[in-house]
């Protein structure tokens, strides 16, 4: 339970680190690929049952 709602806390908080304003475009795509790791670590744990 706990797991299914992290990964639908992170895959929003991907969306909205989406460089897709021209103010943010200078960000580059760190945010999301930071967040994309982060998403990437979480569903690993979730699916050997550490989280």
């Amino acid at each position: 339970m706990l797991g299914t709602i992290l990964v639908i806390a992170l895959l929003l908080l991907l969306l909205g680190a989406w460089p897709a304003w021209p103010y943010s475009r200078s960000w580059g795509y760190i945010p999301s690929s930071a967040l994309g790791l982060l998403l990437i670590v979480v569903v690993v744990l979730a699916l050997l049952g550490h989280v």
